[in-house]
Formats: C-alpha cells, sequence, structure tokens
C-alpha cells in the first residue's frame, strides 16, 4: 500500500484527458462495476453544467477524484468520489473527503452523498467522517439496486453562517 507521506495535490480540472481517466478508473472498480456501468457510462458522469470536478494527485499520477455539485436543490452534493484501488486504505479518501467539506461548508451547512447498499467499505467511511442515512433510493442507478441518500449537517440553511462552519 503506498504511502500518504507523499505530497499529493487536490486540483480543479475540465481536461477532458483527466476525465477519459477517472471514467476508466470508476469502470473499473466497485460499485460501478456491479452496477454495470462501463467507461461510456462513467463519462457521462462528468457532463453538464454546474459541475466541479477535482483530482487528487501525486508526482506521477492521478489517484483519486471528485466530482461535486455548487448549484441547484441538493448544492453539496458529492456526486462521485474515487480512490484508485492502490491507494485505497491509506487515508485518501478521508482526504479528499475532508477537501468536498471545507469546500461546501463555504456555501452551504449540508453536505449530500448517495452510496450503494452493498459498497460496506465507503458507508464505513462516511459514516466515520459523520454522515447520517437520510433515505433509500430503490432502483435510482439501476433495477434491483438501492443507493442511500447520507447527509453531514452543521446546522439548517436558514441562519446559516459560513464563518462558524467546520467539518
Amino acid at each position: 500500500m503506498p504511502s500518504n507521506n507523499k505530497t499529493v495535490n487536490i486540483e480543479l480540472t475540465a481536461n477532458p484527458d483527466d476525465f477519459a481517466f477517472c471514467a476508466k478508473l470508476m469502470a473499473g472498480t466497485d460499485p460501478w462495476i456491479t452496477l454495470g456501468m462501463d467507461e461510456g457510462a462513467c463519462l457521462k458522469a462528468f457532463e453538464g453544467s454546474f459541475r466541479e470536478v477535482f483530482v487528487l494527485k501525486n508526482e506521477k499520477e492521478i489517484m483519486g477524484f471528485v466530482i461535486m455539485q455548487p448549484l441547484g436543490t441538493f448544492k453539496g452534493y458529492i456526486q462521485t468520489i474515487a480512490i484508485s484501488e492502490a491507494y485505497r486504505g491509506a487515508g485518501y479518501g478521508t482526504q479528499l473527503l475532508q477537501f468536498c467539506g471545507d469546500r461546501i461548508l463555504t456555501y452551504s451547512p449540508n453536505i449530500f452523498i448517495c452510496v450503494s447498499s452493498f459498497n460496506h467499505g465507503a458507508i464505513q467511511l462516511y459514516t466515520k467522517f459523520g454522515f447520517e442515512l437520510v433515505g433509500e433510493l430503490k432502483d435510482f442507478v439501476k433495477k434491483g439496486f438501492t443507493e442511500l441518500l447520507l447527509r453531514k449537517t452543521v446546522g439548517p440553511v436558514v441562519g446559516y453562517n459560513v464563518a462558524s462552519a467546520k467539518t
């Protein structure tokens, strides 16, 4: 397992080559394998307005990424987060989640994420990070599978004070 003592950067990207690399990363790992999503289907996650894509990089390669939605009804929604299997278990997922939380709390008191009910490792990480179950979305991504909607909150939207927010 790679050490996370080396310098890593989290960078905003709009590079189609980065998107293609990240789609390949997604398609080669769960939950996307179990959900039957190939690279083409995964690449669609990067399309559309109001998405921010950040890559987690070391000096050699992209180690993981996150797609966030900063606008809309569920502003503060972490749409997709993934760490390359080679870098899992070394704290990079936690680092990327912390980055998301810090960024989202600059504009919203709520952080949302969906996770496949069979993705026990991710559920454990999100729960440890303070996310709580809001509801279940049956047949949301694919028939026969359930997505869990999770939320971490620091308070209600009305009266939210960015200056006092902490993840």
